[in-house]
Parts: C-alpha cells; sequence; structure tokens
C-alpha cells in the first residue's frame, strides 16, 4: 500500500477528497544551458505513482494505485454505485490515465463503470494555462454533456488524478446536477498541488 495522508475538497459535491499533496517540496537548482529554470522536486508517494503513471507511462503503478484507492474508498463508506472519469483534456493521448484508473477501481469495487456518462463536447484552452478560478469556469461553461439515463437517482463518483482549482470538477458537478439529477457526487483526485484557485 502507498502511505497517503487525505485531504478534503471542498465544493458544490457531496463529499471529496484528494488522496494526497503532489509534492513535498521543490527546490530551486539554477538554469540550464536555455536559461530554463531547474528544479529538484521530491513527491509523496501517491504523487510519484502519478507521475509515473501519467509522464512516463507506467502502467505496472496501476495496481497499486488501485488497491490504494479501493481501500480508501471503503473505509469513506460512501454509497457509490456509479463510477465515472473525468473526461481526458488530452484526447489524443493514446494511454488515458483517468479511465485506466476508473477501470481498475470499478473492476476492485465491483461498482458499475460509465465511461461515456459525461463527454466533453467542445475543445478547451488547457487549465494549465488559465489561473483565475472564475476564467477556469467560463472556459469550462457548456463543455460537458450527461447521459441523463445512466446517471439519474444515482450516487455517483467522480474520479480524476490531479486537483489543482476545482474547476473541471466544479463544472461536470453542475451539468450533472442540471442535465443528469444524480441522487449524490462525491469526488476524488490521486493527489492535489499545494497551491489552489
Amino acid at each position: 500500500m502507498i502511505n497517503i495522508s487525505p485531504q478534503k475538497i471542498k465544493g458544490e459535491w457531496t463529499g471529496g477528497y484528494a488522496l494526497d499533496f503532489h509534492t513535498i517540496s521543490s527546490e530551486y537548482i539554477g538554469d540550464d544551458e536555455y536559461g530554463h529554470p531547474q528544479f529538484v522536486t521530491k513527491r509523496s508517494d501517491m504523487g510519484e505513482m502519478l507521475y509515473r503513471l501519467k509522464y512516463k507511462s507506467d502502467k505496472s503503478v496501476l495496481r497499486i494505485i488501485n488497491e490504494t484507492v479501493a481501500q480508501f474508498i471503503n473505509q469513506m463508506n460512501w454509497p457509490i454505485d456509479l463510477i465515472i472519469p473525468v473526461p481526458p483534456s488530452r484526447t489524443r493521448r493514446t494511454f488515458q490515465p483517468v479511465l485506466a484508473l476508473a477501470k481498475g477501481i470499478s473492476k476492485l469495487l465491483e461498482i458499475e463503470l460509465c465511461p461515456d456518462c459525461v463527454v466533453k463536447t467542445k475543445e478547451t484552452a488547457e487549465l494549465k494555462n488559465v489561473y483565475n478560478f472564475d476564467e477556469r469556469l467560463k472556459v469550462l461553461k457548456n463543455a460537458y454533456a450527461i447521459v441523463k439515463r445512466a446517471v439519474a437517482g444515482r450516487n455517483v463518483l467522480l474520479v480524476d488524478d490531479l486537483y489543482r482549482s476545482g474547476a473541471t470538477l466544479s463544472a461536470i458537478t453542475r451539468a450533472l446536477r442540471l442535465a443528469g439529477e444524480p441522487k449524490e457526487i462525491y469526488v476524488l483526485t490521486l493527489t492535489m498541488t499545494r497551491r489552489i484557485r
């Protein structure tokens, strides 16, 4: 199991957590030959696993991540009956880590997975380049379509990899409540940044 330090994340959902901070520390060590700043970054255990999965396509970490997530969800005792992965911002990526995570969690917990219940309907700017929370929400307005018949009356778990400002989860939660009519919405991310909003 991975050591985690769950952090409560507040929003329009019923309950939400990030399992840990992404980084523990980041120390500036100078610029490279092109003038780009260089850092030595120390990540949490979950942050390191996510980094390996997302940026190194190291699928060997999926099992331990999924087991840790499943154990946490069982401890929370949330009445979840549907798992929905947050749609990817980079749709052309051949390996989608959030979908892979959601599939693994669904299998371990024997809870239905609906990868197409929330669909991104328009291209948006990458949010990492938009710093204001309200601006992020504007970028995401009307960006998601919901399959109502699949979510109505259900207790939904939204799964994502990284919580930065909560704009994506907020936009999807609003879309779900408006068009999907779920009973309750819970959110879970693997990690969160230290600086939010």
